[in-house]
C-alpha cells in the first residue's frame, strides 16, 4: 500500500497525539511521582503542536520531520516508562506503556502527506486545452455581438429631447 493511501488523514493524527498528550498529563497529575508521565504528555503535545498541520498552534516542522520525530517520542515513552532511575508508580508506567502503544498504532495509521498547494489560474489565463481556449474565445465574441447590439437598440430607442 502506498503512502498516504488508506489511511487516516493527518488532522487525526495530531489530535490523537493531543488526547494522548492530555492523558498522560492527566494520569501524571493524579500520581504521587507526576514528573515523568507530565513530561512525556507534555512532550507528545508539543510534537503536534509544532508540525504544520490543521491544528498545530506554531508550525515550525514539516510532516516528514514529524514523522521521524513521532518515532523518537514514542521510544522516549517506553524508556520512561521502563528507566530505573526516577520512581513511577505501577499505575502511571502501565499508563505511559498503553499509550506509547496506541501512540504507535495511531502512527502507522496516518498519512503524512502534506498537501500540493496548486496555483490559482487567472480568470483570463489560457487554459493550455485548445479547444477551451477556441470556446471561450467564440463565446466572449458572440457576448460582445449580443451586447453591442443591444447598445445600438437602446440608444435608437430613446426619446430625443430636443424635439
Amino acid at each position: 500500500m502506498g503512502e498516504g493511501i488508506g489511511k487516516r488523514p493527518f488532522w487525526m493524527h495530531q489530535l490523537a497525539e493531543y488526547m494522548l498528550g492530555g492523558a498522560l498529563v492527566a494520569s501524571g497529575l493524579q500520581s504521587r511521582t507526576p514528573l515523568i508521565p507530565s513530561l512525556l504528555g507534555g512532550l507528545i503535545m508539543l510534537n503536534a503542536a509544532i508540525t504544520r498541520g490543521p491544528l498545530a498552534a506554531f508550525r515550525g516542522i514539516g510532516r516528514r520531520m514529524h514523522r521521524r520525530l513521532d518515532l523518537v517520542v514514542i521510544a522516549l515513552t517506553f524508556f520512561g516508562a521502563l528507566q530505573p532511575w526516577v520512581s513511577i508508580e505501577s499505575g502511571a508506567r502501565f499508563i505511559i506503556i498503553a499509550i506509547g502503544v496506541v501512540h504507535l498504532v495511531v502512527w502507522t495509521q496516518s498519512s503524512f502527506l502534506e498537501r500540493v498547494k496548486t496555483p490559482k489560474q487567472a480568470p483570463d489565463a489560457s487554459s493550455g486545452d485548445r479547444s477551451t481556449d477556441l470556446g471561450r474565445s467564440a463565446g466572449r465574441l458572440v457576448g460582445g455581438g449580443v451586447n453591442a447590439v443591444r447598445r445600438a437598440r437602446a440608444k435608437h430607442d430613446t426619446p430625443d429631447d430636443a424635439s
